[in-house]
């Protein structure tokens, strides 16, 4: 491994000129450099290191650079480094089998190459399974930036790119931000589901193919559905003869203590998608997992699509060694622990201490710090005290994911109590030092 050279951290921030990036003004923004990663750990050129408590874009769940993984990866680019989707392969059907051992009566995975166009085909799978054309979806929801997906996002990055059609939103639950006047998760839930039965009365049954929700809204706020919320959709969907897709990109695969959030409910989905956190980002990947009568359509008729990468041989031999790694080590389990024993409670102390701190919520290492200008009124902070936030964290060594008012709590699923202390020291002192 080459030594860490600050000259190369100037060239990266010069070449980064060339590149515009995601949801951004060209030259507007400041990259935080990395040069090299392990485990929780990120390193600049520097060398200066940093705890990982955003997962990147929350989904290196098992961890930068693990060994497995990264060792699946190089033996299958040296055995056989890309092959046409419409081939046979061992490795894809290996990683279709482990994914599938982690979740009851699903039957098959349609790959992608990414969370957002396992979003446009789980849409399309429910178009063409009931002839149907709306998808209902909440306001605060993120499902993609590819043509459908976007539209089905709620939040305010879809205006502007609303060019597919059939999309309506709604508002799920929320306790904490009520849109309903609720006192209680049980009046949430109670009111959100009678908010949903009238938006799919007043649209007509007949012409709503699918509600999709995430399993736990993720970028939206981290907003863990009360009891009986997923329950009472699956319920309304059965009713009515519409599909229920549940997304799964950013919580799944153990993130939130279960192999997939929904879990923690017990509701059985249609469809699922999924992507990064299968194999932790290592290799471009993404699919929808498809339940046995949406199957036997596609056994029917062919499916109106495919993509170039699907099921790449790269990303699928990631997949085994990650879902293998995860189970032998216990990873998922250690998230769920980390939640209950360590992340919790630290994060419901902060707020005690901290006025700035308005909401904690949260599961296994899947956790939002709901930032407010006074407790009483409930008032979001507004972005640029985020921003400062931001930077006495970085300063400190600790890489935050922060989102409008919020900061989430996100690290690797592997992050070993030590470190998941010290992330809560930093974020005191931070707190402490914005004060």
């Amino acid at each position: 491994m080459s030594e860490l050279n600050p000259a190369d951290g100037d060239r990266a921030r010069e070449l980064d000129k060339l590149i515009l990036h995601s949801w951004s003004k060209h030259g507007t923004t400041n990259p935080f450099t990395v040069a090299r990663a392990s485990g929780v750990r990120l390193w600049d050129h520097d060398g200066r290191e940093y705890l990982d408590f955003s997962s990147q874009l929350v989904n290196t769940n098992i961890g930068h650079s693990h060994p497995k993984v990264v060792a699946a990866i190089q033996a299958q680019a040296a055995e056989l480094a890309t092959v046409a989707p419409a081939t046979t392969n061992l490795r894809r059907g290996e990683a279709a089998e482990r994914i599938l051992s982690k979740i009851d009566g699903m039957a098959a995975v349609f790959f992608t190459n990414g969370g957002a166009d396992a979003v446009e085909n789980a849409i399309r799978m429910a178009r063409v399974h009931t002839g149907r054309a709306k998808v209902l979806t909440h306001y605060r929801s993120y499902h993609g930036n590819t043509g459908a997906a976007v539209n089905a996002t709620g939040d305010q990055r879809r205006i502007g790119n609303e060019f597919a059609t059939g999309h309506v939103h709604f508002f799920g639950p929320f306790p904490y931000r009520s849109e309903f006047w609720s006192t209680s998760p049980e009046q949430e839930a109670e009111r959100a589901l009678q908010h949903a039965r009238r938006m799919v009365e007043s649209e007509g049954p007949s012409t709503i193919a699918a509600i999709m929700v995430e399993g736990l809204p993720g970028t939206a706020g981290i907003l863990v559905p009360p009891p009986g919320y997923l329950q009472g959709l699956r319920e309304l969907a059965d009713e009515h003869g519409i599909v229920l897709i549940l997304d799964e990109v950013m919580a799944g695969f153990g993130r939130t203590g279960h192999w997939f959030a929904h879990q923690h409910d017990g509701v059985r989905p249609d469809l699922v998608t999924f992507a990064k956190g299968v194999n932790s980002g290592y290799v471009p990947v993404g699919g929808v997992i498809i339940s046995e009568p949406i199957l036997a359509t596609f056994t029917e008729r062919a499916i109106p699509g495919g993509l170039t990468y699907a099921g790449h041989p790269l990303a699928a031999a990631s997949i085994v060694a990650a879902i293998d790694a995860m189970t032998d080590e216990g990873i998922v389990e250690n998230a769920a622990r980390l939640g209950r024993d360590i992340l919790g409670p630290g994060l419901r102390d902060l707020a005690e201490k901290h006025e700035i701190i308005g909401e904690v919520r949260g599961r296994g290492c899947f956790w939002a710090l709901d930032l407010v200008t006074d407790r009483a009124s409930r008032t979001p902070v507004d972005a640029s005290v985020v921003g400062k936030l931001k930077g006495l964290l970085l300063e400190r060594g600790y890489v935050p994911f922060t989102a409008d008012n919020r900061i989430h709590v996100t690290p690797p699923l592997v992050m070993g109590d030590d470190d998941a202390r010290r992330g809560l020291e930093i974020l005191d002192e931070a707190f402490t030092a914005y004060a």
